[in-house]
């Protein structure tokens, strides 16, 4: 085999794994999450749902667009100070830090590609990522609640 095709055959290579992890999202599973303030429901929101710690780390990352309405709901196993950063994301984003009971405590904005860690204000469960704005489009906001009860995690896998 020529050192040409040797390095045609390496390049290909390397070309099919980065898509291949870029396609990451096709394998998450997906929810419609109801918000609702006292009670009423006032938006939904279809989102990806990553529970692992491979899918948590991934993330948008790479995402070039994200439609409104849609978004990503990371669940942790604990309450904890949570941390995200936009490295490797393109699109910006609101996130959403929610308590193991569903309310939302926080509502922050984050900018592509900005590494600067944006922690929530106090110990949660979930996060969720959406297009930015979009909670304040929505009407939804700090003291709402998702009606995390509602998440099928058995049929998620």
């Amino acid at each position: 085999m020529s050192s040409k095709t040797k390095f045609f055959l390496c390049v290909l290579c390397v070309l099919c794994v980065k898509s291949f992890s870029l396609c990451n999202s096709g394998k998450l599973a997906v929810q419609v999450l109801e918000i609702e303030r006292e009670g009423q429901q006032i938006a939904s929101v279809k989102a990806e749902i990553a529970i692992s710690q491979e899918e948590r780390s991934q993330g948008l990352m790479y995402r070039e667009k994200l439609p409104d309405g849609e978004g990503m709901l990371f669940i942790f196993e604990n309450d904890q100070i949570l941390s995200f950063w936009m490295k490797n994301t393109y699109i910006p984003l609101s996130i959403a830090y929610i308590t193991s009971n569903g309310r939302i405590i926080d509502i922050k904005d984050l900018y592509p590609h900005d590494e600067n860690s944006v922690l929530s204000s106090r110990s949660a469960r979930y996060a969720l990522e959406v297009p930015q704005g979009w909670f304040n489009r929505a009407g939804v906001g700090i003291g709402d609640r998702i009606r995390i009860e509602e998440l099928d995690l058995k049929n998620n896998r």
